[in-house]
């Protein structure tokens, strides 16, 4: 049955009149007539009364009418709730990142996504980027913000992967520290440093790049935030490595130094969507703000 059929029959039935609802719904009253006419045969009921002056609804008719009126009405909800969608006045964003990308870059991007569209729902979760991946693949989230390092690949025949950023890893060092003023470190001039570190396992934290530039760091505090590590660096306990993202959101009292690009690789950040599914509306909107976000401003 054609929705319109019922749009015309709910019309005439309100107006009395074909020749009014055509002039409402921009149709001659001869095309109102069809279409009525077409309705009663697919129904097999006369729905009108034809008189001298106007229509009047029949028992059949009047009968119809709320169920026509009930089945337009949802057809409009549903139109109304679609235009929603694609206008951002409702729905939802569902957002994966791993831990440094939630210091700075994934907050203001969600910060400025909320601004502009404040009627959507927005859920964060943080994980390492194999976990976010297979919540993504799972539908639990639309979008993963993730990190690998150049020899690291990912699945591509499941997910939509763009490089968003470059995240290389800074050392850092007390303000007040002998190489603090440097522009640029090689890691073997800290070989003889304290370290911050995850895990003492080096292979399994930043700190594996001190091993392959020939020296065993010697941990003296194991603490897994950024925030407690930079705080104990601050206070003079020791160095750590730090990844530039993390270091967004670091303290004034912590030194930042840049490292040589032959002692540790740079990871790359990439967003993930599902493949080949249409991302939502609200993702795609997401994704030009945290490219914004991503982007370096003035001077930086």
């Amino acid at each position: 049955m054609d929705m319109a059929w019922l749009d015309v029959f709910r019309t005439a039935a309100r107006l009395g009149s074909f020749t009014a609802a055509g002039e409402r719904l921009g149709y001659t009253q001869s095309a109102v007539s069809r279409q009525i006419s077409t309705l009663e045969a697919e129904l097999g009921a006369v729905l009108f009364d034809r008189l001298a002056r106007g229509v009047r609804l029949t028992e059949h008719g009047r009968t119809l009418l709320p169920h026509a009126e009930a089945l337009l009405e949802r057809l409009d909800g549903t139109r109304r709730d679609l235009a929603a969608l694609t206008e951002l006045s409702a729905g939802r964003l569902r957002v994966g990142a791993f831990d440094s990308a939630n210091a700075a870059l994934v907050p203001g991007a969600l910060a400025a996504f909320r601004a502009a569209h404040p009627d959507v729902a927005i859920t964060l979760t943080e994980g390492l980027s194999a976990h976010l991946l297979t919540l993504l693949g799972d539908g639990a989230i639309d979008l993963a913000v993730v990190a690998a390092y150049p020899e690291h690949r990912y699945d591509t025949e499941q997910f939509d992967l763009q490089q968003l950023i470059d995240d290389p890893v800074l050392v850092a060092l007390p303000r007040r520290h002998r190489l603090a003023s440097r522009r640029r470190l090689r890691l073997a001039e800290l070989a003889d440093e304290p370290w911050i570190a995850a895990s003492r396992r080096t292979e399994s934290t930043l700190l594996a790049a001190c091993v392959r530039s020939g020296f065993q760091p010697r941990i003296e505090y194991e603490v897994a935030g950024w925030t407690a590590k930079l705080g104990l660096v601050a206070a003079g306990l020791g160095a750590t490595l730090i990844p530039s993202l993390a270091a967004r959101a670091a303290r004034p009292d912590v030194a930042l130094i840049a490292l040589h690009p032959d002692d540790t690789s740079v990871r790359h950040v990439h967003t993930a969507t599902r493949h080949p599914h249409r991302p939502p509306p609200a993702v795609t909107a997401f994704l030009t703000h945290l490219r914004a976000a991503a982007s370096p401003g003035p001077g930086e």
